[in-house]
């Protein structure tokens, strides 16, 4: 099976199975796409970071149907006491005007259990679904 892509059909030889294909949804949390959170607390334009969520929904819908198919999220988020969070970083959060650990406006910024940590209501994983939290950017 192939996907109908451009510049050409994915993938070249064309073995798309269940078996061989995961869809990762990396750290759409409300820190990252939502009102208050991480990147709206530093300042930026969450509407582009947002953006992705109705054509990420559409994929996700997509990959639900598809019997067998591995489903896995991401959240970046650190322990409560910020144990796992190296000082650099605490260090660059400051600087942004948005301190991890700090009150946000929808909890502590980037804290495990928090409100902003979370995956966006209209992403969030079904039962079965794999969920990876993870201290930092990489998800490998």
């Amino acid at each position: 099976m192939y996907i109908d892509a451009q510049p050409y059909q994915w993938p070249f030889d064309g073995d798309l199975r269940p078996e061989n294909t995961a869809l990762m949804i990396i750290d759409m949390q409300t820190d990252f796409v939502g009102k208050g959170g991480f990147v709206d607390r530093m300042g930026y334009d969450i509407s582009l970071t947002a953006a992705a969520i109705e054509p990420t929904r559409r994929v996700l819908s997509a990959a639900r149907s598809v019997d067998g198919l591995m489903i896995i999220h991401t959240r970046e988020g650190h322990r409560p006491d910020l144990s796992d969070l190296h000082e650099n970083k605490l260090w660059r959060s400051k600087q942004c005007g948005a301190e991890i650990g700090g009150e946000g406006g929808v909890g502590r910024i980037l804290v495990r259990g928090e409100k902003g940590w979370d995956i966006v209501p209209e992403l969030y994983p079904e039962k079965g679904e794999i969920i990876i939290d993870k201290p930092g950017k990489g998800a490998f």
